[in-house]
């Protein structure tokens, strides 16, 4: 009998709006911001001021020091308002949160969100477990 391989899934190539990672990170920035949306393209018209290109200086070092085959260092900021470019793709990012530092690892599918679309400020409640003291009837239920 023949022995049949299965299939291979290839490896997803990272695009934004019909252009591969490769391409968006030859093109200049004007032609970059063209693809965003207009919230995007307005705030890089209005002009960024120094402390984004901080951070990306910060992600590029990070990026050199790594090591071939691993993630970059993590790089920690407070600028949730920071608009994720092509060249970030690749680094990881903590986003801090209001009181955690929330790890962010940049893909090419977030090209023109916001940093703080993938860092929560709050931890979702869970409902339907009794806490201790909740209601009168929670002081017979076991501690364990």
């Amino acid at each position: 009998m023949s022995q049949v391989q299965p299939k291979r899934k290839p490896f997803k190539k990272q695009i934004y709006r019909g252009h591969e990672l490769d391409q968006l990170l030859d093109m200049n920035m004007e032609t970059i911001v063209k693809l965003m949306k207009s919230r995007q393209q307005r705030r890089f018209k209005h002009g960024l001021s120094g402390k984004y290109d901080r951070l990306i200086k910060k992600l590029r070092i990070a990026k050199k020091e790594a090591v071939v085959g691993e993630k970059p260092p993590v790089v920690k900021t407070h600028l949730r308002n920071a608009i994720i470019v092509p060249e970030m793709c690749g680094s990881v990012v903590e986003v801090y949160g209001g009181k955690y530092w929330n790890p962010v690892e940049v893909k090419a599918d977030m090209i023109g969100h916001f940093l703080a679309e993938f860092s929560m400020t709050y931890k979702p409640i869970r409902h339907g477990k009794v806490g201790v003291g909740a209601t009168r009837s929670s002081k017979f239920t076991s501690l364990r």
